[in-house]
């Protein structure tokens, strides 16, 4: 019986064995990325391993440890039946883990609050401290099914599966969905976020090396999605101004008849450049009044937050279909299942969505160092005439809580 037993697993061990150069293969760009955010997070996971593997390795060899010490064939072992409690085993059971969760706490709290996708960079690198000359690219990424497109409004141009950004600039992306919900992903760059529709997500992040990357959907979304892949290539910025000159000669316009259009259901899309973009179009995309005559998001709830149409809305109450009776861009644009516009705010448009204004970030407040007291622009103190120090509102907030959303 043992001989046969060694017989098989000696194959298996083999085949083992002859698998390993394979591994030699494995992208690990997670762990070795080409980005400064990328590269923070996975410091993060493996520091979280390595302290989880403080637990893990010991509780792993003392297992077999224990089958081996107290085996039935070991005589000699101690045997305490009537043996049920250790202080110093229950410390030990209990404090170490316990300082390991609390180092895992304090980890993860920091890094959650350094690396928010949403928080503006405050470095390129490590010892590069992003200044107020450094201007972050702005780009404008939209999930379509199945593909992505890329709009840059500083240059005034727009890519189809294609993403290029320069080296060593701050990124600031606004990402948003046609239809279904996707991930926007590119693991040499930083971590994954979100696109849904109707909803706008951000992300900061910065490429520190030259190199051509990729970029893809990590969120299923139907047929096309394995094909829902797109290069992602970063460049000096001297390529990168010739890719844009590039771009804008062999492009056409995008405007929203084009978008309707390029938005309808397609699979392995080819790399296709846009000279000129339609202005505002992301923010109707995001507000999904990309068709003619639609009415935009924040026009509606103005309307409603100011209590509504009133007798005139009466006959303009037809359901509001987005994706909900056919595959997103293939009916009719001018299908009467939609509320139709009554009027339109160009201003508020661009405007519609919270923005976080630019900023120098300090590193040293998130962790824990010479943190100030709450407060800060939105309350300042003032002495009333009983000489008690009271919380108001600051002039601006007072402003901008009284602008009418509406013209």
């Amino acid at each position: 019986m043992l001989g046969t037993m060694t017989r098989l697993r000696l194959p298996a061990a083999l085949a083992a064995f002859c698998l390993l150069p394979l591994l030699g293969g494995c992208n690990m760009v997670v762990l070795d990325p080409a980005g400064d955010v990328a590269q923070q997070q996975g410091n993060l996971v493996v520091i979280s391993t390595l302290l989880m593997l403080i637990i893990i390795v010991p509780v792993m060899a003392l297992t077999g440890y224990f089958a081996w010490k107290y085996r039935a064939a070991n005589e000699t072992a101690t045997y305490k039946p009537d043996w049920d409690h250790s202080t110093q085993l229950e410390l030990a059971i209990w404090a170490i883990p316990l300082l390991i969760i609390i180092c895992l706490g304090a980890v993860t709290w920091v890094g959650t609050h350094l690396l928010d996708p949403y928080r503006p960079l405050a470095r390129t690198a490590p010892g590069q401290a992003v200044t107020e000359k450094d201007k972050p690219l702005e780009v404008q990424a939209v999930a379509l099914n199945w593909k992505w497109l890329f709009i840059y409004p500083e240059q005034g141009i727009a890519t189809v599966n294609e993403l290029a950004v320069p080296e060593g600039r701050p990124l600031k992306f606004r990402i948003s969905s046609s239809s279904v919900m996707n991930s926007f992903y590119v693991p040499a760059m930083a971590g994954q976020i979100y696109a849904m529709p109707g909803m706008e997500t951000k992300l900061h992040a910065v490429f520190n090396e030259t190199g051509n990357y990729e970029g893809f959907s990590a969120n299923y979304s139907g047929a096309g999605f394995s094909n829902m892949r797109f290069a992602a290539r970063s460049m000096t910025q001297k390529g990168f101004d010739q890719w844009v000159v590039k771009a804008r000669a062999e492009g056409q316009t995008l405007d929203r008849a084009t978008y309707l259009k390029l938005e309808r259901p397609s699979e392995k899309e080819p790399v296709r450049h846009y000279a000129s973009v339609e202005r505002d179009l992301f923010d109707r995309i995001v507000n999904m009044c990309a068709e003619p005559g639609k009415m935009c998001m924040h026009d509606m709830m103005a309307i409603d937050a100011r209590g509504g149409m009133g007798l005139a809305g009466l006959h303009n109450v037809r359901q509001l279909s987005y994706d909900k009776h056919a595959a997103r861009g293939t009916g009719d644009t001018a299908s009467d299942r939609y509320i139709a516009e009554n009027c339109t705010n160009p201003e508020l448009l661009s405007a519609s969505l919270t923005r976080m204004e630019d900023r120098v970030i300090d590193l040293s407040t998130l962790t824990g160092a010479g943190l100030k007291r709450p407060g800060g622009p939105l309350f300042r103190k003032r002495e009333t005439s009983s000489q008690s120090p009271e919380l108001t509102k600051s002039p601006e907030l007072t402003q901008a809580g009284t602008t009418d959303p509406v013209s």
